[in-house]
């Protein structure tokens, strides 16, 4: 197969975050039949239609999606490839440089990252974190990760997304950062929390809790939706229900609630890093994993 060059993967990737090939051709600068003729020259490199046209634009097919996905994982590393080889041989200090982009989920952005990137930060001033909050449905951040618009993301890794398990999945690499046991959240000094009514969110639908849920008698469907673990925690705190949150959604309960254990049979879920193989081996994302495995210790 021909390879594709640099600008033709640049093409591609415009085309599916403008949806169109007009659009494409302004972010590009280039005329919108130079970049109908590129994604020609590309589709038929790769054997495969990338994108449906329409008179709504462009969109990407399975396959275009996949490619779209893998080319934004190359031109990043086009980008990092000149940090990367003027840190050999360099000071640890000084080695690591440029722009990290991190996906994590809410909670994980707001209590398990800081401190890991005011350490790293701190030990690699040329490393310029920016981290993007993404909610962890559908592909969530590791998605991100896959889709090469993060070098690392924060997910949750034996739920029921495209990472159910340490190792690898999709391609991507994971490790197993901590494990959260969750716990019955109730308003503080309530007589009997399991009468009240389960509050819950849309993220909170891992099989690490639904099947355990499954086997609960006690437990009712939920009767309120809220939009994150937060809303769910203030809610409670508020006397309008009870919740089952995992220990990084309770770092912000206050003593409006009171926080009982589930016992060793209940749910635990692991909350991982994601990247590709490629990012792996570049020293920002390494140092960053260094930092948050160290949070373990």
């Amino acid at each position: 197969m021909a390879e594709l060059a640099p600008h033709e993967l640049r093409v591609l990737v415009a085309v599916a975050e403008t949806g169109g090939f007009s659009a494409a051709a302004v972010r590009l600068g280039l005329t919108q039949s130079a970049v109908s003729h590129s994604v020609r020259g590309s589709e038929a490199k790769v054997g495969a239609v990338l994108f449906e046209r329409g008179r709504g634009g462009a969109s990407p097919t399975p396959a275009g999606e996949r490619a779209v996905g893998l080319a934004r994982r190359i031109l990043r590393l086009y980008e990092v490839l000149g940090a990367e080889a003027r840190g050999a041989g360099r000071e640890p200090a000084d080695a690591a440089g440029g722009v990290l982009r991190i996906a994590a989920f809410r909670s994980a952005a707001l209590h398990l990252l800081p401190p890991a990137l005011e350490r790293l930060t701190a030990r690699h001033p040329g490393i310029r974190p920016e981290v993007r909050v993404v909610r962890e449905l559908g592909a969530g951040t590791a998605g991100e990760v896959a889709a090469g618009r993060a070098d690392l993301g924060i997910a949750t890794l034996n739920g029921t997304g495209p990472v159910p398990r340490e190792g690898g999945a999709a391609g991507l690499l994971t490790g197993v950062l901590r494990e959260e046991a969750y716990a019955l959240v109730h308003p503080a000094g309530h007589p009997d929390p399991k009468a009240l009514p389960l509050l819950d969110w849309d993220e909170n639908c891992g099989s690490y809790t639904r099947d355990w849920w499954r086997a609960q008698d006690w437990i009712p469907r939920a009767t309120v939706k809220a939009e994150d673990d937060a809303m769910v925690l203030t809610m409670v705190g508020r006397g309008l229900g009870m919740a089952i949150l995992p220990e990084l959604s309770l770092c912000e309960a206050t003593d409006a609630v009171d926080i009982t254990g589930l016992g060793p049979s209940g749910p635990v879920r692991r909350v991982g890093y994601v990247t590709t193989p490629e990012s792996a081996s570049t020293l920002a994302v390494r140092a960053l994993i260094r930092e948050l495995r160290s949070e373990k210790a």
